[in-house]
């Protein structure tokens, strides 16, 4: 099980699949996906991609398999750090990023802090804010999280957790730390020595750390998309939490940027997409 361990002893799980130029898959969910979060996408990168590329899916801290990490709000430089350490421990100086939802905020985080490490980005239904929506539609995915330990206690949160199998998905009171409640007992040792409300303010900081104030874009300030320094490829969302007014939003503001159309549903459409996406990273891929 290959994982980078960072300075403050959080361990960043990975998977690596294929041979070729490299591409960093990012998924999607309350704090950026994980390995697994591309099962319910229109299609699954790792199997369309692999036989091309060479594929790093990276399970951000608290997500998926990188369960060791402090009791802490989320991050996007720490998440970017994170990253960058992924592909020093793989010796990757340029990489490709597909994002999705979320993960694209997190691919826009890569470029920001380290623009010569990015070849090109696919941006999948990036989350945003456009006109249609309002921050209290993101922050209402942490509403059960706060709520259940109010009712039940802590130990109504482990319990969630314990049943949800790690996973903090929308309406599940688990939290964002239920991976590692799931499947650590020292941990949920240490989470229930915290008082209730401060587990509460915990919960809080980490929602704020993932759906901050003050860009729509959430990860990086908005004028700084419009020097935005690498190749996009975006695919537009078509719900409150991927508004198809940020995908055209971005598709109009950044300098090298190349929108699709819509790829809900199944059948040929998909088939589309996914050609457009390896003709994009092929194209942006060195010779």
């Amino acid at each position: 099980m290959p994982e980078t361990v960072r300075p403050d002893g959080a361990r960043i799980h990975y998977e690596v699949h294929g041979e070729g130029f490299p591409v960093l898959l990012l998924g999607d969910g309350p704090a950026g996906g994980g390995t697994a979060a591309w099962d319910e996408n229109f299609y699954h990168p790792v199997t369309e991609l692999a036989g091309r590329f060479r594929v790093i899916a990276v399970d951000p801290r608290h997500i998926g398999r990188s369960t060791t990490a402090p009791l802490a709000p989320f991050s996007y430089a720490t998440n970017a750090a994170d990253i960058e350490a992924v592909l020093d421990d793989l010796g990757i100086e340029q990489t490709h990023v597909v994002g999705a939802g979320t993960g694209a905020a997190q691919a826009w985080r890569l470029v920001h802090d380290a623009p010569g490490r990015v070849r090109s980005v696919v941006c999948q239904e990036p989350v945003g804010l456009d006109g249609s929506n309002g921050l209290d539609v993101f922050l209402a995915e942490y509403d059960e999280a706060m709520r259940l330990p109010r009712a039940e206690g802590i130990e109504g949160v482990i319990a969630a957790a314990v049943e949800a199998e790690g996973r903090f998905a929308d309406g599940t009171g688990a939290g964002p730390y239920a991976a590692r409640l799931h499947a650590d007992p020292e941990f949920r040792k240490e989470v229930l020595a915290l008082r209730r409300e401060r587990y509460i303010v915990s919960v809080v900081r980490f929602r704020d750390g993932v759906r901050p104030q003050g860009s729509a874009y959430f990860s990086v300030p908005e004028e700084w998309m419009t020097r935005f320094p690498a190749p996009l490829l975006i695919l537009p969302g078509n719900d409150p939490l991927h508004p198809e007014g940020v995908a055209k939003r971005l598709a109009a503001e950044v300098p090298d940027a190349r929108l699709l159309d819509a790829v809900h549903g199944a059948g040929d459409r998909n088939t589309e997409a996914v050609r457009a996406i390896v003709s994009f990273l092929e194209e942006n891929t060195p010779r």
